[in-house]
């Protein structure tokens, strides 16, 4: 899948990332609405992961759906 799938159906993956990054609330995954660089973003701020870690995580995730 990608980000364009992601972005369209964000509001249905939206639970799928809240589990795999549980540390992030609803509100900051509804202001994203799927923005790759935000997503990653908010990784790194709330985990204090490199955006390296952040991206392979991304992608990792983005592979499973």
């Amino acid at each position: 899948m990608n980000m364009d799938q992601i972005q369209g159906k964000w509001k249905q993956l939206k639970g799928s990332a809240q589990s795999k990054w549980g540390e992030l609330t609803d509100d900051e995954l509804d202001r994203i609405e799927g923005d790759r660089e935000q997503l990653e973003g908010l990784i790194q701020a709330r985990y204090g992961k490199s955006k390296e870690a952040a991206r392979e995580e991304v992608d990792q995730w983005m592979n499973s759906l």
